[in-house]
């Protein structure tokens, strides 16, 4: 089964040029590690979800252009695990940005097993 995603996790972007990292915002008392962990809700621009270096899809002559993350819905969360309602990242879990981009996880934020359902 999948892992639940704390704070910290690692995001990469198959158009950005580094990983990122995911601030959970959502909710402040579940916890896995001393994490916070993630919900659907944390899908936010350069608050949940911060740049990812440069932007493959805004070629310059100078190289790429800022990345600028522009995140839709989390996709594949749990279907029954929820925190206030709002259902639960998993390592699954993924968003695409409306630039064009995929946002997936990397790294899931902690070392424990937590399965999702």
């Amino acid at each position: 089964m999948p892992q639940k995603i704390t704070d910290t996790a690692q995001l990469s972007c198959n158009q950005g040029t580094t990983p990122s990292i995911l601030s959970v915002t959502s909710q402040n008392f579940s916890t896995v590690e001393g994490k916070y962990i993630a919900t659907e809700q944390d899908e936010q621009a350069n608050v949940n979800i911060k740049p990812f270096g440069q932007c493959k899809l805004k070629p310059t002559s100078a190289g790429y252009l800022p990345c600028m993350p522009a995140p839709t819905a989390w996709q594949k969360t749990t279907e029954k695990d929820t925190i206030n309602s709002y259902k639960i990242l998993t390592e699954d879990s993924f968003c695409m940005c409306s630039i064009g981009g995929k946002i997936s996880i990397k790294n899931k934020g902690h070392k424990e097993d937590h399965e999702a359902r």
